[in-house]
């Protein structure tokens, strides 16, 4: 089992605060000035959960430049009070960063439980073999 210590937890609380932020700036029409506080808190939560070495090392493998690229590029664009543009290049970012990790998540979903037809999607999405459909 992984021990969180205090100061990992003070980190998810940070990083929780801050994708409240964005949700909430997306819901009041990309208020820039809440998505801008919520990549604020929910980057430096993240660097408290596991480390700013780890951090930049994420953010910076040759593998991923062009994804941190668009992420952080979104990251400054809402910060320049761009909120739209930037948001749309964060997600990019996100999905290109997180590509690899996307199959992963949704062959865990699909094993959960004995959903008919979320199994069968999750399976669908993760590349597995084992879908009966």
């Amino acid at each position: 089992m992984i021990t969180i210590t205090e100061f990992q937890k003070v980190g998810v609380g940070i990083s929780a605060f801050g994708i409240f932020f964005i949700l909430f700036g997306v819901l009041l029409y990309f208020d820039s000035v809440l998505l801008a506080f919520g990549n604020i808190l929910f980057l430096s939560g993240l660097a408290v959960i596991i480390g700013l070495r780890r951090t930049l090392y994420f953010f910076f493998q040759r593998t991923k430049l062009k994804g941190s690229a668009f992420f952080l590029g979104g990251v400054l664009m809402v910060l320049l009070r761009w909120p739209v543009t930037g948001m749309m290049l964060e997600t990019y970012g996100f999905v290109v960063l997180f590509k690899t990790f996307f199959p992963v998540a949704f062959g865990f979903l699909g094993s959960l439980g004995n959903i008919p037809f979320l199994t069968s999607l999750f399976n669908k999405l993760s590349g597995s073999s084992t879908s009966l459909v």
